[in-house]
């Protein structure tokens, strides 16, 4: 981490919704999802916010050897948002203690605010949190079934 990474960092990302990231295509498996409206889904909206922070502090880290992780979200989805119109994200980075960074978050569709919340994020060397995840795998395929 680089000592720019700083609380006070403002950001702004913008992404205009495409049909495959309306609630259908979230788990296509899903009959549920199926019937539900084509607008935004709450996960892909989520993993919007998240890039928008990831893009605002991969300049801050020796990127790609220490990335970002994300190990809380608790934000709104208040208003539907449909295909075709773009999603602006707003943050600031509100606290860095040691590897973790809280962030808060506001999303708006250029019609309404569809969300807002905190987002925390953990700073990692990428190729440990690799070999560790990959330990796990090996781990549990050992497991008796």
């Amino acid at each position: 981490m680089r000592d720019s990474l700083r609380p006070g960092l403002a950001f702004q990302f913008s992404f205009a919704v495409t049909e495959d990231k309306t609630v259908p295509h979230l788990f296509p498996e899903s009959p549920e999802f199926q019937v539900m409206p084509r607008v935004l889904a709450t996960g892909f909206m989520v993993g919007l916010m998240e890039w928008a922070c990831i893009r605002a502090v991969n300049p801050h880290l020796d990127w790609p050897r220490e990335q970002t992780v994300g190990t809380s979200v608790n934000v709104t989805h208040c208003a539907a948002t449909p295909a075709g119109l773009t999603v602006i994200v707003t943050g600031r980075l509100e606290h860095v203690e040691g590897r973790k960074l809280t962030f808060w978050l506001s999303a708006h569709d250029g019609v309404d605010k569809i969300s807002e919340g905190t987002h925390e994020r953990y700073v990692i060397d990428a190729a440990k949190f690799r070999a560790k995840a990959s330990e796990k795998g090996l781990v549990q395929s050992r497991q008796p079934r």
